[in-house]
């Protein structure tokens, strides 16, 4: 297999292309994502951001490159973790997905496809066309945080909070590495409009809408987390 990854949506971008998952005690799914996600990228890094059950070892089993957290430090130093390593193994993009199953891997070629259509610096695989089909308290906790995080950023944005997307190189070496637990990548998307990249959406299709049951999300203290992050990357990125 080619270390550059399939282009699956069909473009000749030629980026050399790898698969990022931060898994929590994800033994119940990780098998099986990793598996479907070597479908579509060769390189599938996962990291164990500190599981006490058998996420890392069925990560590995199932053909993922592993990367291990002692204990638990967090989203987004999960993603910094893997962002590191592969960018210094010369990658150029970086498709995240959830460990649980929600972000089907056969959805990738959407994101490559809207990479490769729009030359954008960052890609969200958007679920705001789903937004029907999760419980009352979560949707209006997605449209409100996603309304308020686009005015501080200084740009409409369907969907801040999806996880599944693509990193470009040239995004993350002008932003800086992910780092903390889940506000990390609503920082992000606030410090790379700033500072002049090209961020846009592209709907997708989920394996299941309405993630609390997986979901290590603590509404309370990562809210908090999440104002405090982007007011941070708003003045940042000035």
């Amino acid at each position: 297999m080619s270390p550059r990854g399939r282009d699956t949506a069909g473009g000749a971008s030629g980026a050399k292309r790898a698969g990022v998952i931060p898994a929590y005690q994800a033994a119940r799914w990780i098998h099986g994502v990793v598996e479907r996600a070597r479908l579509q990228i060769d390189t599938i890094v996962v990291v164990d951001d500190g599981s006490t059950d058998a996420t890392g070892d069925l990560a590995r089993a199932a053909g993922a490159r592993l990367l291990r957290h002692e204990r638990n430090l967090g989203k987004g130093w999960a993603l910094g973790t893997a962002f590191r390593e592969l960018l210094g193994e010369g990658y150029d993009e970086l498709v995240t997905l959830d460990a649980d199953g929600q972000h089907l891997p056969e959805q990738i070629p959407r994101l490559v496809h809207a990479r490769n259509a729009t030359t954008a610096d960052l890609v969200v695989g958007t679920r705001d066309h789903l937004f029907s089909g999760m419980s009352p308290v979560r949707r209006a906790s997605n449209r409100l945080s996603t309304r308020a995080i686009s005015i501080l950023a200084g740009a409409r944005q369907s969907d801040i909070q999806s996880g599944f997307r693509l990193y470009t190189r040239r995004l993350l070496e002008g932003t800086g590495l992910p780092r903390g637990r889940f506000e990390a990548e609503s920082a992000i998307i606030v410090k790379g409009v700033r500072r002049g990249f090209r961020v846009v959406g592209t709907p997708v299709e989920l394996g299941y809408t309405d993630g609390r049951h997986s979901s290590h999300y603590r509404p309370v203290r990562d809210s908090l987390r999440i104002a405090m992050a982007v007011f941070g990357a708003r003045l940042e990125g000035m």
